[in-house]
C-alpha cells in the first residue's frame, strides 16, 4: 500500500508500465544466467520460474563463459563468494559484454569484507547494466559513508537516494536501492516504488532473488530504467498479497511464488493507492 511520502526529485513508477513489462517477460521467458550464493539458489530459480522467466544456475568458469551465447541476461551475486566463484563471475561478465547481454550486480555485504569489495569495485568498471543493493551496499560502492551488518543495512533506502544517483553517474548503470521504499535511478531521473511486505526481511534471499528478477526483466530488451523498476514493483505487489495469505515467514515464501505466478495489472495498481 502506498504511503504519504514523496522525497524531492522522485517519481512514482506507474503500474501500467510495470504490467507491460510483465507481459513481455511472460511472452519471452528470457533465459537468465544466474551466479548467486549457495543459500538462495533454489528460491531464486523458483521465483523466476513462477513469474515466467527461465533461470539457469551455472557457476563453472568455462560453462559460465560459454553460456552467454545462449542467455539473454546475466545476474551476479557475491553473497557466498569464493576464489573459484570469482573466476566464474569474471568469465561470465566478460562473455556477457562480448555477447552484448545486459548484466546485473548484487554487491552483497560489500565494504566490511575485502575479497568481495575488491571484486565489486572492479566489476562496476565493467559496464553493468544495473546494480541492485540495500542502502549500505549502494552507499559503500558510491563512496559515501555507510553502516551495515553483513548483508543487512542499518541505513534506510530514503537516506541512500543521492548515493544511488552518484553511483549511477559513476558507472552509467541503473542503480536500484531497495528497502521499505525502492528507488531506481539512471543518475538523473529517480523512480520510486512504494509498498511491499516487511516480512521479506524475515526470509533468506528476497533481495538476492530480486536482483535476478531485474536481470530477467532486462533480458526482455526493455529500457533498463523501466525494467529495473518493474522488477521492484513485481516484488512489492506480490509480497503484499503474499503477506495477506500467509501466517508468517515460512508460508510467505510459498505464497510469494503463488502471488508472482498470478500477478496482474490490478495487483500492481494497489501500489498506487
Amino acid at each position: 500500500m502506498a504511503q504519504e511520502f514523496e522525497p524531492v526529485g522522485s517519481t512514482p513508477f506507474p503500474a501500467a508500465t510495470a504490467a507491460d513489462v510483465l507481459f513481455q517477460l511472460r511472452c519471452q521467458a528470457p533465459l537468465t544466467h544466474i551466479i548467486t550464493n549457495h543459500v538462495v539458489t533454489n528460491f531464486t530459480a523458483n521465483l523466476l520460474l513462477a513469474i515466467g522467466a527461465t533461470p539457469a544456475m551455472l557457476s563453472d568458469p568455462q560453462e559460465s563463459s560459454e553460456f552467454q551465447s545462449l542467455a539473454k541476461a546475466l545476474s551476479i551475486n557475491v553473497g557466498t563468494l569464493s576464489q573459484s566463484q570469482a573466476v566464474a563471475i569474471r568469465a561470465a561478465v566478460d562473455a556477457a559484454l562480448e555477447a552484448g547481454n545486459p548484466w546485473v550486480l548484487d554487491p552483497v555485504a560489500v565494504g566490511p569484507l575485502s575479497l568481495r569489495t575488491r571484486l565489486c569495485e572492479a566489476l562496476i568498471q565493467q559496464a553493468p547494466s544495473a546494480i541492485r543493493g540495500n542502502a549500505s551496499e549502494i552507499m559503500t560502492l558510491a563512496g559515501f559513508e555507510s553502516v551495515g551488518r553483513g548483508p543487512e543495512s542499518v541505513a534506510l533506502s530514503d537516506d541512500a537516494v543521492e548515493a544511488a544517483r552518484s553511483l549511477a553517474q559513476q558507472t552509467d548503470a541503473i542503480v536500484a536501492v531497495t528497502g521499505a521504499r525502492d528507488y531506481i535511478t539512471d543518475g538523473e531521473q529517480v523512480l520510486r516504488v512504494e509498498g511491499g511486505s516487511a516480512l521479506l526481511t524475515r526470509i533468506t534471499g528476497a533481495g538476492c532473488a530480486l536482483s535476478s528478477l531485474v536481470a530477467a526483466c532486462l533480458g526482455t530488451g526493455r529500457a533498463p530504467l523501466e525494467a529495473a523498476a518493474s522488477a521492484c514493483a513485481f516484488m512489492a505487489a506480490a509480497s503484499e498479497i503474499a503477506e495477506e495469505r500467509s501466517q508468517g515467514p515460512g508460508s510467505l515464501s510459498v505464497a510469494l511464488l503463488d502471488s508472482l505466478y498470478d500477478l496482474n495489472l490490478h495487483d500492481l495498481e494497489r501500489l498506487e493507492s
